[in-house]
């Protein structure tokens, strides 16, 4: 990498900052019924009028190849980005996959293994 392209760790610092913080709102707001945040492969129709999530997934989806052009990443951006690719009749609800998740950013475990035997859900 051209030493000119590289990003301080300070920017890096802010945009994964920035990230958090806008993850956290949406994950509390989704708690709270609102719709969409995990709608990763949803149609203009689909939406659910819900740009902050829109734009949340549209802020990982761009973090993600400048952390690893650094060789970094970014476990709440990661694991957000998986849960946006589950869409299925037996998967649960948004609801409960926002509580999971926030429940395991409150304990630290984010990043981590979860347990194989038992999904997070």
């Amino acid at each position: 990498m051209d030493p000119r392209d590289e990003i301080d760790p300070e920017q890096f610092a802010m945009l994964t900052g920035a990230f958090r913080d806008q993850l956290l709102a949406c994950l509390e707001e989704c708690v709270r019924g609102r719709r969409g945040l995990f709608a990763g492969n949803a149609t203009a129709e689909e939406n659910f009028g819900w740009p902050e999530a829109e734009r949340l997934r549209e802020l990982a989806t761009a973090l993600q190849p400048i952390l690893a052009q650094a060789g970094e990443r970014d476990a709440l951006c990661d694991e957000f980005l998986d849960l946006c690719t589950i869409h299925g009749e037996s998967d649960p609800g948004e609801r409960r996959l926002a509580r999971a998740f926030l429940d395991r950013i409150e304990k630290g475990e984010v990043g981590t293994a979860a347990e194989s035997e038992k999904k997070p859900w």
